[in-house]
């Protein structure tokens, strides 16, 4: 079966910028529907922005999704808040683009890609622009964005020529109702969420400062967390060997109580006997 226009346009936006233009004509040159592979041969060659953002949507497309989802919850409950929680909330937003813009940047790096100090800021922008539009962050996650976008620009009337292989696609959004309480609760969750995110970023920097960044900052990632996992998973052990534990002492606490309340009883039933006898030795 032809693969979709779509499909192929993701697979030549993270491919390496420097091989698209012959990578696009030779995909197009093997397709067998005509018209398909004059639409592949059409397909734009992306900016490196827009390649690094792609890169991250293929290759942390779960971790992205949360971002928007967690970015569009920041949207809503901003209705809701004073001066100060919005300075904050604007202060934690720039700290989730930092870090996915960071995180993107490292993985274009990981490829062999020099990552200026420009491309960078254009990257920080188009994630900040999917924060803020439906249109953009489709265009983010569709993995096939063309060029960097701008958080000021209105993206609905321009979606088609924001990506290539054909407009992204928009999630479907249903109204809900206003609940307050839960509108305040869910904005915990997510300045906790940002914060923790932020403090794990902070210790994967630290750790990262002395290694070669291009080659070796990823790997180090994955042991720390490998590291931490094992940590987690020895604690738990010992969590539940001692839970374990515990319950058997509870058991035999309270078997020893038992038995502790049936002596008491018939001491205390042979008490009474005792005394009654020497009553009636007493009134002999």
């Amino acid at each position: 079966m032809e693969p979709s226009l779509a499909d192929i346009a993701v697979e030549l936006y993270v491919g390496p910028p420097a091989d698209f233009v012959a990578a696009r004509n030779a995909r197009a040159a093997e397709t067998a529907d005509p018209a398909l592979a004059a639409r592949t041969r059409a397909l734009k060659k992306p900016s490196v922005a827009a390649w690094v953002v792609n890169v991250f949507a293929h290759e942390r497309a779960a971790q992205l999704a949360e971002a928007l989802h967690l970015a569009q919850e920041l949207q809503e409950a901003q209705e809701d808040l004073d001066a100060r929680a919005l300075s904050q909330l604007g202060r934690d937003r720039r700290v989730l683009t930092n870090r996915l813009a960071a995180a993107a940047t490292e993985l274009a790096e990981a490829r062999g890609e020099r990552i200026t100090a420009s491309t960078r800021e254009a990257v920080q922008q188009t994630i900040t622009a999917a924060f803020f539009d439906p249109t953009a962050a489709a265009a983010v996650a569709s993995g096939r964005l063309i060029r960097e976008l701008e958080p000021s620009t209105a993206f609905a009337e321009i979606a088609d020529s924001l990506v290539g292989g054909g407009a992204p696609v928009l999630p479907e959004t249903t109204a809900r109702p206003v609940d307050e309480v839960k509108a305040r609760r869910d904005r915990r969750d997510a300045e906790r969420a940002v914060r923790d995110a932020d403090r794990a970023h902070e210790r994967a920097v630290r750790d990262a400062a002395a290694a070669d960044r291009a080659l070796r900052v990823a790997s180090l990632r994955v042991e720390e967390l490998d590291r931490r996992e094992r940590d987690l998973e020895a604690e738990l052990t010992t969590v539940r060997n001692d839970a374990k534990r515990a319950r058997a002492e509870v058991q035999h606490a309270g078997e020893e109580q038992q038995e502790l309340a049936q002596r008491i009883g018939d001491t205390d039933a042979a008490l009474r006997a005792a005394q009654a006898a020497l009553g009636d030795l007493g009134r002999s």
